[in-house]
């Protein structure tokens, strides 16, 4: 990253994973930044488990974070496709790495620290004041803050795109619920269980695990049909033991599934009901406001690529601010730049999980 920066201070409303992300590129390309999240408390802990892709570990190497991640999850060389019963369809070379969303989040705050960028907490934004020169937040708590640049990393609910545009659309549900934890249950004799994440369409549902290092069991999901969408507060009316019941029914049939749920802990069991995507947001920007990350481009999880694409959407925007005379042309930039890249991996995840949520449908 290289010139002089379009923008000397930006306000970074989000302090999930993308926003973070986002602050360290910043101040690797010379820009100063500052992080706000709604939360009253640090998400320390908190999130499932997710794979980054080789382009999303790129990118966070490219701010400085590769040997932090590399030391964290589990390294992943290829993903099987199998046909529920055993059988393997296909085994495509990933190279990436799976991990806790907490394991990232650590990595992340801790090098915030180190730079120095400040994150404030509770600060729920509620509206933002434009001038020729600069922009003001303004926050539920009557606080208000000012930079040159106002960053929405604020997921798929962003407050942040409904200032760019109050018609733009909201996050639509995918007709599937998350449901995962660890089994006891060891791979043995399971092709290319090595180093592998393994996916398989089984009769009435899609499941994925993964053997854990050192003999330590499974990791698993499953990705349940599930027409009416569950707020968070009915999913967690129905017990672990309930959910761990109603997984191992729909994969009663299926292979491995029904052994590695057979010695699943229903303890470890967390359910995921807002599994969600972002339709084509007609603007990521306008003025001195733009969208990184979830809150434009939230692909479904069947992507895989949801956090690898919110990394590298950082990075290039740092980029085509660094390298851009004019702050409308490095926006513009930075729009042509990822829009084609992520509404193909979005289109892509969508035809995946159509076939999903249709699993066993009529049986």
């Amino acid at each position: 990253m290289s010139g002089t920066p379009t923008a000397r201070k930006a306000l970074v409303i989000g302090g999930g994973i993308a926003g973070p992300v986002t602050a360290l590129a910043l101040r690797k390309a010379g820009i100063e930044a500052e992080v706000f999240e709604a939360y009253p408390t640090s998400a320390d802990g908190i999130g499932g488990t997710f794979m980054i892709a080789p382009n999303g570990l790129a990118a966070l190497a490219a701010v400085g974070l590769g040997a932090e991640v590399g030391a964290v999850g589990q390294l992943i060389h290829r993903m099987v496709l199998e046909d529920g019963k055993g059988g393997v369809h296909a085994e495509i070379p990933v190279g990436g790495r799976v991990m806790r969303r907490a394991e990232l989040y650590t990595v992340l705050q801790r090098r915030l620290r180190e730079e120095g960028v400040p994150v404030r907490y509770g600060k729920r934004l509620v509206g933002v004041d434009e001038g020729p020169t600069g922009v003001t937040a303004r926050f539920a708590d009557g606080g208000t803050a000012d930079g040159d640049l106002l960053i929405g990393t604020d997921g798929t609910r962003s407050v942040v795109r409904e200032l760019i545009d109050p018609a733009a659309p909201g996050p639509q549900y995918t007709g599937l619920i998350g449901v995962g934890g660890h089994s006891a249950h060891r791979l043995d004799g399971v092709p290319g269980r090595a180093e592998s994440v393994h996916f398989a369409q089984g009769g009435r549902a899609f499941f994925g695990y993964w053997a854990l290092p050192d003999g330590a069991g499974t990791t698993w999901f499953s990705n349940i049909p599930q027409p009416e969408q569950l707020s968070p507060e009915q999913a967690r009316g129905t017990s672990r033991q309930e959910w761990l019941a109603l997984a191992r029914e729909l994969h009663a049939d299926d292979l491995p599934a029904r052994d590695v749920l057979a010695e699943a802990d229903a303890a470890t069991i967390e359910v995921f009901p807002r599994l969600e995507i972002m339709p084509s947001v007609p603007h990521w920007y306008r003025g001195r406001l733009v969208l990184v990350g979830d809150s434009v481009h939230a692909p479904s999880n069947s992507s895989g690529q949801g956090v690898s694409l919110a990394v590298e959407s950082a990075v290039e925007l740092a980029r085509c601010l660094a390298s851009h005379p004019d702050l409308p042309g490095a926006l513009a930039a930075y729009e042509a730049a990822r829009r084609p890249v992520v509404e193909e991996v979005a289109a892509r995840a969508a035809e995946v999980n159509g076939q999903k949520a249709s699993a066993g449908a009529g049986s």
